[in-house]
C-alpha cells in the first residue's frame, strides 16, 4: 500500500461522505465509541477491526485539522506522513520505564524530566 495514495483516497471519501470542516467533536465522539467497543469485546475476536476504525478516525481528524490550519489540500498526505515519522523518531529518543515493571492495565508513558 502506498500511504500517500491511501490518504488521498481517504480524504476524498471523507470529505464527500461527511462534509468539510474540522468536525472535531464528532470524530472524538466516534473514537470514544470505538474505544468502548475495544474495551467491552469479551473474547477479543474483533478488537483489531475496531483499532482500524480508531486509526482511520485519527487520520480523518488529522487531515481536517491540517486543512483548518491552512495546509494546501494536495500537500496534506505528505505532511501527515512526515509528522508520523517525526513523532516516531521523537518517541524512540525518549526514555521509557521498563515495561516489565509496569501494570499491564495502565498506560506506559515516557519519563518526564
Amino acid at each position: 500500500m502506498n500511504f500517500l495514495d491511501h490518504m488521498r483516497r481517504q480524504m476524498a471519501f471523507s470529505r464527500a461522505t461527511y462534509g468539510p470542516g474540522e468536525r472535531t467533536a464528532g470524530i472524538c465522539e466516534h473514537i470514544s465509541k470505538e474505544i468502548c467497543e475495544i474495551n467491552t469485546d469479551p473474547d477479543g475476536g474483533e478488537r483489531s477491526r475496531e483499532w482500524v476504525d480508531v486509526v482511520i478516525l485519527g487520520l480523518d481528524g488529522m487531515w481536517r485539522a491540517l486543512a483548518a490550519e491552512g495546509a494546501p489540500w494536495d500537500e496534506i498526505p505528505a505532511v501527515i506522513a512526515s509528522r508520523l515519522q517525526e513523532k516516531q523518531a521523537k518517541n524512540e529518543q525518549r526514555d521509557w520505564p521498563d515495561w516489565r515493571t509496569s501494570p499491564t492495565d495502565r498506560a506506559i508513558e515516557h519519563v518526564r524530566d
